[in-house]
């Protein structure tokens, strides 16, 4: 075998198969910052999505009452983080997760607050 064909992908898969990898199918199993980036935008997906879907769903299902009572169990949708933080294999992915969270947290309220300012101040 010459370097150039030991630097390629090799040509069989796991299962035994003779499927051509890309060259750059390494990269989303053992790159370092892969985890990190798909934490963070995992976390930024779960403080907006989450109570969306969460409180669109109730809507649908219950009267506007009872889904507004029932909207504060969306903080149940936390114990996704704390498991991904207690094991050691997602521990990594589950830090940049809640980093993720944090920072899109930080930002919508900082914009949301802004906003209003800028509205009450300015109201004529």
């Amino acid at each position: 075998m010459t370097t150039e064909q030991s630097d390629r992908a090799p040509d069989h898969d796991v299962d035994g198969g003779t499927d051509r990898k890309s060259p750059l199918d390494w990269w989303h199993h053992s790159h370092p910052t892969f985890s990190a980036l798909m934490g963070f935008f995992t976390g930024m997906l779960f403080v907006t999505a989450v109570p969306g879907a969460f409180a669109g769903i109730l809507r649908l299902v219950f009267p506007y009452d009872t889904a507004e009572k029932l909207f504060p169990l969306v903080a149940i949708a936390l114990v996704v983080p704390i498991a991904l933080l207690a094991k050691r294999k997602t521990r990594r992915f589950g830090v940049f997760m809640v980093i993720g969270m944090v920072l899109t947290a930080l930002v919508v309220l900082g914009v949301s607050s802004l906003v209003l300012y800028f509205m009450v101040r300015y109201d004529a």
